[in-house]
């Protein structure tokens, strides 16, 4: 079984990730992107009720458009909770973690591995959003674009929702947990 705690010891910021892996096209994709998510008063009260520790272990692509278009957003909620612990490793690099990752049956990035406090696993999620998924699905077929649920928000807006969404889901899961209730005395 694969030690996700370990691999997230040894995986990269960032900010040292884009330095190891990306190219100089790449540094500047992520950054476009990076400078675009927002996040709304809403978001940062969401991100400021986290108590949990959580380590997040991504395993991504710098060369990877999907990685490019989420993986900002988890800088900034790193950056706005202090309890996140987000750590990078390139698949590419980390054939035996791509494989025990794999989606669907293929390599695909990005994905997260959510990991208590104490290192339990506690979620995977990846490689893209509900939303990413929707608006592929209407450029299949423009019967389906109903189902994009049109509310005026970008994509970049709507992943960032769909991503702290799961980031909250992981938190209560660690906030009500039962041990992490008796080791904490809460």
């Amino acid at each position: 079984m694969t030690d996700f705690s370990a691999e997230h010891a040894r995986g990269h910021d960032y900010g040292d990730f884009l330095g190891h892996h990306a190219s100089d096209e790449d540094r500047e994709r992520w950054q476009r992107i990076y400078d675009r998510v927002t996040l709304t008063e809403s978001h940062q009260a969401v991100l400021a009720s986290f108590v949990r520790e959580m380590k997040v272990l991504v395993l991504a692509g710098a060369w990877c458009g999907d990685c490019v278009n989420q993986c900002p957003i988890f800088e900034r909620f790193s950056q706005e909770s202090p309890v996140i612990s987000v750590r990078y490793l390139d698949r590419d690099a980390n054939p035996e973690l791509t494989e025990c990752l794999s989606v669907n049956g293929g390599h695909r990035v990005p994905v997260a591995v959510f990991l208590s406090e104490d290192d339990f696993p506690c979620g995977i999620f990846g490689d893209r959003t509900l939303a990413k998924y929707r608006a592929m699905a209407a450029d299949i077929d423009s019967s389906l674009v109903t189902l994009a649920g049109n509310d005026g928000r970008t994509l970049l807006e709507q992943a960032t929702e769909e991503w702290l969404n799961e980031f909250e889901r992981m938190q209560w899961m660690m906030r009500t947990s039962g041990r992490l209730r008796e080791l904490h005395g809460d």
